[in-house]
């Protein structure tokens, strides 16, 4: 009986010894993942945070005039031009 009894105990330590080193390596390769991860979200925010300054200075009075000006040749018309029509 004893025996057997030894191999087989040795047989689970070693089994459990390589299993908790599997976890480990696993748990160090998901966690490089998350920091990878985290890094890309952090680039994302930042970029994120420059669209929308560049979207409120694109969205400003000053340049949509500019623009209407320059590009699509737009002018405010004289006041003998305007009509205005009452409801």
């Amino acid at each position: 009986m004893r025996s057997v009894v030894l191999p087989v105990l040795l047989l689970a330590v070693v089994v459990t010894a390589m299993a908790a080193a599997y976890a480990k390596h696993q748990s160090r390769k998901l966690f490089v993942e998350l920091q990878n991860l985290q890094e890309q979200r952090d680039a994302m925010n930042v970029e994120w945070g420059q669209l929308q300054l560049e979207q409120s200075t694109y969205t400003t009075h000053g340049k949509i005039d500019g623009a209407a000006r320059e590009r699509l040749h737009m002018h405010l018309p004289a006041t003998q031009q305007v009509t205005i029509i009452h409801p």
